[in-house]
Order: structure tokens, then sequence, then C-alpha cells
């Protein structure tokens, strides 16, 4: 899920920006310090937004910039444990889908794909269903559920996903189900008459 969150860190000013107005000198040094990063418990930030508050002007010893005490806001992606998502197959491999999600790419890994047994069709680069009635290629949008979440921890990231949900999957297979299940609930009010 993007949040617009507010953000207390410490954040170094290098030293050829010394000389320049701080606020400008602290903005510019959080884009380079944090935009793309990772931080565990809050996500992805994606950009630094404005800079509330600039305290300290700190000097390390054997460190030629200056430490700032700053309150920021900043665009982040947290991926939450069964949040639905929707996302495009970048990659198709033996053993399942990657999807990118934001700025992540997440597994479906082929047991979770869909309810029936799936084959890896190399040549093509699909996954077909058993019975060759679905398939899933790269540049498919999904519509996907995040089933577990594990960043920033040990340089790993994780984000494994599912599509075994009803009302979940590429857009066709989701209008296939609500046509099966509307079918199902005709024959069973007629076998009820």
């Amino acid at each position: 899920m993007y949040k617009r969150l507010t953000i207390q860190d410490s954040v170094r000013v290098p030293p050829q920006h010394l000389g320049e107005n701080v606020s400008d000198s602290v903005r510019d040094g959080l884009r380079e310090e944090v935009e793309g990063d990772i931080v565990e418990d809050v996500g992805v930030v994606i950009g630094v937004e404005d800079v509330n508050s600039v305290e300290g002007g700190d000097i390390e010893p054997e460190d030629a910039g200056v430490h700032y005490q700053v309150e920021y806001e900043a665009i982040v992606y947290d991926p939450e444990l069964h949040e639905v998502v929707t996302g495009e197959v970048v990659d198709i491999t033996d053993f399942g889908a990657f999807i990118r999600i934001g700025p992540f790419d997440g597994l479906c890994h082929v047991s979770q794909v869909m309810d029936e047994y799936v084959n890896l069709d190399e040549d093509a680069q699909m996954l077909i269903s058993e019975d060759q009635d679905r398939a899933l290629e790269v540049g498919d949008t999904l519509t996907t559920r995040i089933i577990a979440v594990s960043l920033g921890k040990k340089d790993t990231n994780k984000i494994n996903l599912t599509m075994r949900q009803p009302g979940l999957g590429k857009e066709e297979w989701i209008e296939m189900y609500e046509e099966e299940k509307a079918e199902q609930e005709q024959e069973d009010e007629e076998e009820e008459e």
C-alpha cells in the first residue's frame, strides 16, 4: 500500500553542498540517501516530498559532511499481508511467475497460480493450465493477493502472491469464474423448483 508518512531521521549533507541553503541541501541529501531504500517496518521510500524541520548540524570525526536531525514527508510503498494488488507479469519460470507490484517483483509459485495443475511452455514462455483453457504470459495484468512479506531483513526481500482465490487472476479468469458461478446458481434454483 502506498502511504504518505512523516519520518524522523538523520541525514548527511556532503561537503560540496555546504554553504548552500540548508533546507535545499538537506532535501537533496535525503533524496540521495533514502529514495529507493527499503526501511524495515516502513517499506521502500519512493520519494521525499517536503522537509518539515532541520536541527543540529553535527560534524563527526573523519567525515567532512554535516549531519542533521530532520523530520520529512515521504511517499512509501509498504506491501501488506493479505492486500489485494494489481501487477504485471515480468518473468515466467518453471517454479512460477514474477509479478511487478509497485517497486517490487513478487513471486506467484506455480502452486498458487490456479487450482489446476500448471505446465510450463518454455518456447512460448507461458504457464498453461492442464486442460489448456487458461494461460499466463509475460505482459499479462493480474489481480493477486499478498500471502507473505519479508522486507529489509538480511538483504532478502520476498513477496509471495496467490491467485487461487475467487476474484483473483487475469480479468478473463475472473469473468469465467463469475459466469460459472451464475450458471451454478441458476441450476441450483431450477433444481429447487
